[in-house]
């Protein structure tokens, strides 16, 4: 098992009680939802996209089915800014949030408490299927469970 991975098995059993089992790639990865989807044998809208944002000059995550696309002006209007202040974080600003790489970050075990926002289409699936800290890596989990341990409040700021 990657290093990365084995990091987060080991972060969510002790911040939250998972019994994550994760499931891991060859080195090309997974760079799309549906390659991920692929990987796993499931549909794309089951496969759980962590993407931050830069918002109100802090980051907020959104946990987004992969079938959907974060609309920015949507989450410009859920915090009540101007859109032109709202953007996709650079790779720097994701690390230093999450402490994990884009591609491989996790829906929870961040190094610092992220405001979360959850697309409520997740609900929908029985399962989801998430980055487990590498891009060559998933676990799956119930979606309501996920969104419990990751403390997401349920906005659609998807297009």
């Amino acid at each position: 098992m990657h290093a990365r991975v084995a990091e987060f098995v080991d972060l969510a059993e002790e911040r939250y009680g998972l019994r994550v089992e994760p499931v891991e790639f060859p080195e090309e990865g997974t760079p799309t939802a549906a390659d991920a989807a692929d990987a796993v044998d499931c549909r794309i809208d089951q496969v759980v996209n962590s993407l931050v944002f830069d918002v109100r000059g802090e980051p907020v995550l959104c946990l987004t089915a992969g079938s959907n696309r974060v609309s920015e002006s949507a989450l410009a209007a859920w915090a009540e800014v101007e859109a032109d202040t709202v953007w996709m974080a650079d790779p720097e600003q994701v690390r230093e949030a999450t402490g994990w790489a884009i591609g491989g970050v996790p829906p929870i075990c961040h190094e610092t408490d992220l405001e979360t926002l959850f697309d409520p289409a997740l609900s929908s699936r029985e399962t989801v299927w998430a980055a487990a800290g590498t891009p060559t890596s998933m676990w799956e989990i119930d979606p309501e469970r996920l969104r419990a341990v990751a403390a997401a409040d349920a906005v659609d700021v998807t297009e």
